[in-house]
């Protein structure tokens, strides 16, 4: 006669010791996730091995892994003046941007100039008058796009694009705009001509789950105009009010403008995206004549995504912050470090470097502001100075070091960028650029309160207790 609790405890017992073999095989995972999963496994049998099928690993559905593979190692990486010396980028700042071209094979550019856009709606009104004087394509990427007062100027503009021949390209996250994609501007843009494409579809959201994660987003936020202009930044297609989220309001962006050849470069995240998307081939921009411009600016492109053969983005992160000599700022909304990244930054403010690090007092989401003051003794014991802001949620997602080099772009400095998200940002080294962009994050710096010693010692136990536990499942998400 079967007994069928044996059998069930023997079923639990293989499914527990093949998730924990799973766990410590797969590759690029920190120590302790590995150990996080481990535990998880054996305080929940049945349900840690669940939520290990759920969200223990970065997977992407075999056939878009494979096409993924296929169209970036076929696709021309744009020509340029690749003639950019250790000299040119500051000797030892030079690290970040040999890191980085292993990454996507971009090599640094020269000849590049830059702005910044003066708040968000500028930003926004900026983009329509670019695409309003197109004349041969726009493509545009957004990870949230709402039916906002910005996201309709947006929409008119790409309309009025296509509508006079311009060939328009738009990729919209599945669930960032799953509002807009269903709504009638979706529509809209599409019988205008614009050739509109769902980035990620989530589809059925189970099997979705079985074939990979569902919450594996495209998180960019970029548009590319004529082939020679691009826009690069934390901007979402959205008001500053962020009514999807009102109470966290304004959201405080920043978008920069870019024309020279790397914009070229941006162009080639772009093509990756539409083609695995299952748009036409456009690679030929790709292998264009790069425009020639008279700025000075060194400028590098970084894309990453679950399908980066390292982890790239907190590695690029953790070069930049050691190259650092005199002083470094970051702003992030969302801070969950792994440890190369903690140890860059404790080990900047340690070594003498000042390190400024701005976050939001009001953060969206709860796990994050927990988990992210979780590491605020570790980080001001180092000498790291902590700031949180107080007008609403700063969304900026920057870093200037020495006021020489930096990094803007979408990326945050958390496991979901780390791991979950496709990105871009731009690292570049210019002094006047960086200034320019140091005066913004001091603009940031003049509405935050500092984070002491005596705050973080006043937050008690069961405040602390609950932070260190979020900070220690951080790992599992």
């Amino acid at each position: 006669m079967l007994n069928w609790g044996t059998i069930g405890s023997a079923v639990v017992f293989v499914a527990d010791a093949a998730t924990i073999i799973r766990a410590l095989l797969r590759p690029h995972r920190e120590p302790a996730s590995r150990l996080a999963w481990i535990i998880a496994v054996l305080a929940l049998p049945i349900v840690g091995v669940i939520l290990y099928l759920f969200l223990g690993e970065a997977r992407i559905s075999g056939p878009r892994r494979d096409r993924g593979r296929e169209i970036n190692a076929r696709l021309p990486r744009p020509s340029g003046n690749y003639d950019c010396t250790h000299e040119q980028v500051g000797g030892a700042h030079w690290s970040p941007f040999a890191l980085a071209r292993t990454v996507n094979k971009l090599d640094p550019t020269c000849e590049n100039s830059a702005r910044l856009a003066a708040d968000s709606n500028a930003a926004i009104d900026e983009m329509v008058a670019d695409i309003e004087t197109a004349r041969e394509t726009v493509h545009g990427c957004f990870y949230i796009w709402l039916t906002d007062n910005n996201g309709t100027k947006l929409k008119d503009a790409f309309v009025g694009a296509a509508r006079r021949g311009v060939q328009v390209r738009l990729l919209a996250d599945a669930l960032g705009s799953r509002k807009l994609i269903r709504s009638d501007y979706w529509r809209e843009m599409r019988e205008a001509g614009c050739q509109a494409r769902v980035a990620l579809p989530v589809g059925n959201p189970l099997w979705t789950a079985i074939r990979g994660r569902v919450d594996l987003r495209n998180h960019r936020k970029q548009m590319i105009v004529d082939n020679r202009i691009a826009w690069c930044g934390s901007q979402n297609a959205a008001d500053p009010e962020f009514r999807i989220k009102a109470r966290y309001a304004p959201w405080v962006d920043v978008m920069s403008r870019w024309e020279g050849p790397v914009a070229r470069h941006c162009q080639y995240l772009f093509v990756s995206d539409w083609i695995a998307e299952g748009g036409d081939d456009i690679s030929a921009l790709l292998s264009a004549p790069p425009p020639r411009q008279k700025g000075g600016i060194v400028a590098q492109v970084l894309g990453t995504g679950p399908t980066a053969e390292f982890d790239a983005m907190p590695a690029c992160f953790s070069e930049l912050i050691h190259s650092a000599r005199e002083e470094l700022v970051v702003t992030t909304p969302y801070f969950i470090p792994d440890e190369q990244l903690l140890f860059a930054l404790t080990s900047a403010g340690r070594r003498g470097v000042r390190t400024l690090m701005l976050f939001p007092k009001r953060n969206d989401s709860r796990i994050v502001a927990g988990a992210s003051r979780s590491y605020y003794k570790d980080l001001i014991d180092a000498g790291v100075e902590i700031y949180e802001f107080r007008p609403g949620l700063l969304h900026a997602k920057t870093m200037v070091v020495d006021r020489c080099i930096g990094l803007i772009g979408s990326a945050n400095l958390d496991r979901r960028s780390f791991e979950l998200n496709f990105e871009n940002n731009i690292l570049f080294d210019d002094r006047t650029f960086a200034s320019e962009l140091r005066v913004r994050q001091d603009e940031y710096l003049a509405q935050c309160d500092r984070v002491t010693c005596d705050d973080v010692a006043h937050y008690g136990i069961v405040l602390r207790l609950w932070q260190n536990l979020l900070a220690t499942v951080s790992p599992l998400l």
